[in-house]
C-alpha cells in the first residue's frame, strides 16, 4: 500500500497537518516516536506556556483554559482531545529510522514497520537535540540537558546554565523547592526573550542574593564534586556542585534532514531550502512544518505562526 501522505512526527503541527490531510480526503499517517506531542509531554511538569490558549488551538478547534496561560497539562489534555476525537490515524511510540527516496515514491523504515508514500511531511520540531556546551566531564550522569522536576534537587548546589526561558524557569523553581541555584551566563544580562511576568522575578532574586549568577561566564570543565568556570575577569573560578543543568536549548537533526537531500543555508543559520508559499523543499514531494524551518532560529517559528504551514502543504499536494 501506498500512502499519499506520511506525516513525521505527532505534535502540534504534525497533528494540524493530519487534520488538512484528513478533511482534504488523503489516505496519510502520522508517524511519532514517542508519546502524543511528544515535546511537550517532556516539557518541565510545572511549565506555563508563554501563548494565550488560543494561539496554540489547530485547525480552529477551541482550546479552553482556566487561567491566561494554559499550563503543559492542560495543553496535553488539548491535544489528546483533538487527536481522540477527530480519529487521527497515528503511530505512536515509531520511531523513524530510514527514509529513501526511490522514484515517485519515499521509502520509509520504522522501528516496527515499512511504509511507502508519494508525499512526505517533516514536522519533527527541534527538540530532540540538545546544544552541548563541549567541556571535559559533560557527560557525567549530574550533568542534565532536560529538566523536569525541582524536587529532585531538594538541598542539593545546582548550577543553571543559560539565561533562556527554560533556564530561568528551572533557576527559579529549584530556588524555591531548597535547591542552592547558581547561575552561569554566557552574556551580560538575563535573556530578551524571557517570559515578561517572570524576568523581573529572576532579576530580583539575583540581586537580592537568593540566586547566585556569573555573567559574561562559561564553564571550563565539571568535576564529581564541583565545576570549574571561567569568570567575567578571565579568572578560573572552582566551586562546590551536585548537578549542572544545561539548558542551553535544542537544534533539529540537520544530519536528517540532508540525507533526504534537503540542502542546508552555508551560514551558522542552516535555514533548509524550501518554498515559502508550499513549504514543499528542493526535494520534490517533501515538505516542512513548524520549527524545523527555521534551522538554527528555532525562536522564529511557533505553533501559533507555522500551523499554517498545514493548509498551505496539503493544498499545494490536492
Amino acid at each position: 500500500m501506498t500512502y499519499d501522505l506520511i506525516i513525521v512526527g505527532g505534535g502540534p503541527i504534525g497533528l494540524a497537518c493530519g487534520l488538512e490531510a484528513k478533511k482534504q480526503n488523503l489516505n496519510y499517517l502520522i508517524l511519532e516516536k514517542g508519546p502524543l506531542v511528544n515535546s511537550i509531554y517532556n516539557y518541565p511538569a510545572n511549565m506555563t506556556f508563554f501563548s494565550t490558549s488560543e494561539k496554540l488551538e489547530i485547525d480552529d478547534i477551541p482550546f479552553i483554559s482556566k487561567n491566561a496561560k494554559p499550563t503543559k497539562q492542560e495543553a496535553l489534555e488539548y491535544y489528546r482531545r483533538v487527536t481522540t476525537s477527530h480519529a487521527l490515524e497515528i503511530n505512536l511510540f515509531e520511531k523513524v529510522e530510514d527514509i529513501k527516496n526511490n522514484k515517485n515514491a519515499f521509502q520509509i523504515k520504522t522501528s516496527k514497520k515499512e511504509y511507502r508514500c508519494k508525499h512526505l511531511i517533516l514536522a519533527t520540531g527541534f527538540y530532540d537535540l540538545p546544544n552541548t556546551i563541549n567541556v571535559p566531564g559533560e557527560n557525567l550522569d549530574k550533568v542534565f540537558h532536560y529538566y523536569n522536576d525541582p524536587h529532585y534537587f531538594v538541598n542539593q548546589d545546582v548550577v543553571v546554565v543559560g539565561a533562556s526561558n527554560s533556564a530561568v524557569d528551572a533557576a527559579l523553581e529549584i530556588y524555591r523547592k531548597g535547591g542552592r541555584v547558581t547561575m552561569i551566563v554566557r552574556g551580560n544580562e538575563i535573556g530578551k526573550r524571557v517570559k515578561y511576568w517572570v524576568r523581573p522575578d529572576v532579576i530580583n532574586r539575583i540581586k537580592e542574593g537568593s540566586i547566585t549568577a556569573f555573567f559574561n561566564s562559561e564553564i571550563v570543565e565539571i568535576k564529581t564534586g564541583s565545576l570549574v568556570f571561567k569568570n567575567e575577569k578571565g579568572d578560573f573560578q572552582e566551586i562546590k556542585n551536585d548537578f549542572v543543568l544545561a539548558l542551553t536549548g535544542y537544534k533539529p537533526n540537520f544530519k536528517f534532514i540532508q540525507s533526504l537531500g534537503v540542502e542546508l543555508s552555508n551560514d551558522e543559520r542552516k535555514i533548509p531550502n524550501y518554498n515559502p508559499q508550499t513549504m514543499e523543499t528542493n526535494v520534490k514531494g517533501l515538505y516542512l512544518a513548524g520549527v524545523i524551518c527555521g534551522g538554527m532560529e528555532t525562536h522564529q517559528w511557533f505553533i501559533e505562526n507555522s500551523r499554517i504551514h498545514a493548509k498551505m502543504i496539503i493544498n499545494h499536494i490536492k
